[in-house]
């Protein structure tokens, strides 16, 4: 009763006269983004379809107006609503979806149409640098985006303008679909091809259930992250699909809390900590765990990378456990020299708590573990259980399979496959 008492007090400080969304059921919420995958949402849902507001399923007309329109119809109806985007092709250059809304409950928006993205560039105003991605959800408490529907980024027609290999300022392209300030949110069942930039990306937001997404670009796609987080806490991603052409999933500072199971992996750059250390007052990384995850052919495994700067940070309380690798090429890496190794300095970031548990499968080099740590800041509390690595990369390789450990303090228990540092 006294728990009641204050949410109600909560709801009307912060509502001010509005209705209050009351905490939080993932179980629940979970059960209703099935539901409206299938349309069965109930009667006292109100649906609010975009065609009605004159948007045109024949993949040629622009209904980037329409889209916003239905979405703030949804966004301000005083009780339960759903926005559809029905079964058609529909052309949407950049949109902003912004709260605060006023349903009661979770607002839904149900996807089982093909949303494609305007190619031209022009669109974007320079790409994400000034917060111009394609669909972008800000300041929404409750959410679900679900349904059997595809954003299909049309990334092969600008991927040639990247030029991240070559700056390390470089101005990132559109990400897909970018959910600021979101909280209490659930993401199912959708696709994403061939993004601009990244598919997924989340910031400054709390309480995220990601599950049953397929997201999908070509191996040599720049930049393509599948779920990029910074500054979030509690995101949780499970049973899903990401092939594409940089890292599957990336933890940047402030991520928090991070759960990451049962996720398919490949082609891509693996599951990636950072880079961290990019920034000034970078906001710490903990409680991260990858469970019970595949990786096919990945560039790397699991891999906590950090920048040669003096800016200080820490990354600890990070377990990586029950993961299967086939030919991963860096299958167990650290790298706390990455990206500018012009700097002399070591990086300032802390590395501490760190757990890999049963890994096992087939490396594409020799080196199958190489923790690299800082100088200044060595690496504290490695941890190495039952690692079953086996090299199955080029025959006429003559070196040995091996382990490699820089300003690393690591404890190994059970098996060990390569052979532990010495």
């Amino acid at each position: 009763m006294a728990a009641f008492a204050i949410v109600m007090m909560v709801c009307l400080v912060l509502i001010h006269g509005g209705q209050c969304k009351g905490l939080f059921n993932a179980a629940e919420a979970l059960h209703k983004a099935k539901d409206a995958e299938n349309g069965d949402v109930g009667p006292d849902v109100k649906a609010f379809n975009v065609l009605d507001y004159g948007a045109k399923p024949d993949g040629k007309t622009d209904s980037s107006i329409n889209f916003r329109r239905t979405f703030e119809a949804a966004c301000n109806f005083h009780g339960d609503a759903m926005m559809v985007i029905p079964e058609g092709e529909f052309l949407m250059g950049p949109v902003l979806f912004s709260g605060p809304c006023s349903n009661p409950s979770l607002l839904i928006i149900q996807v089982n149409g093909i949303v494609k993205a305007q190619s031209n560039m022009a669109y974007y105003r320079g790409g994400g640098d000034d917060d111009t991605d394609w669909i972008t959800f800000q300041a929404i408490d409750g959410l679900i985006v679900s349904g059997r529907g595809t954003f299909h980024g049309q990334g092969s027609q600008v991927w040639g303008f990247n030029d991240c290999a070559r700056k390390s300022n470089c101005v990132r392209l559109p990400a897909t679909l970018k959910f600021i300030k979101v909280t209490d949110a659930i993401i199912r069942g959708i696709k994403s091809i061939d993004p601009k930039g990244f598919h997924i990306m989340i910031s400054m937001s709390r309480n995220f259930r990601i599950f049953s997404v397929d997201l999908q670009a070509p191996g040599d796609s720049p930049n393509t992250d599948g779920i990029h987080m910074s500054k979030s806490d509690l995101v949780k991603i499970s049973k899903t699909v990401i092939a594409t052409g940089d890292d599957c999933v990336s933890m940047i500072h402030g991520s928090t809390n991070i759960s990451i199971k049962k996720v398919i992996c490949g082609p891509g750059h693996g599951f990636s900590i950072g880079s961290l250390g990019h920034y000034d007052d970078e906001a710490d990384v903990s409680g991260i765990i990858v469970k019970n995850c595949s990786l096919r052919e990945t560039d790397n495994g699991v891999r906590i990378k950090t920048y040669k700067t003096d800016s200080p940070s820490k990354a600890s309380g990070i377990i990586f456990q029950d993961l299967i690798m086939t030919r991963v090429r860096n299958p167990i890496i650290i790298d706390q020299e990455y990206g500018n190794t012009k700097y002399s300095q070591p990086s300032k970031v802390r590395i501490s708590d760190v757990h890999y548990i049963n890994i096992r499968g087939t490396s594409a080099s020799k080196v199958a573990v190489d923790l690299l740590c800082s100088a200044s800041n060595p690496c504290q509390g490695i941890h190495l259980d039952n690692v079953n690595l086996q090299y199955a990369g080029p025959p006429n390789d003559d070196m040995p399979f091996s382990s490699n450990c820089r300003n690393a303090r690591v404890a190994y228990h059970g098996y060990q496959s390569p052979p532990p540092c010495r």
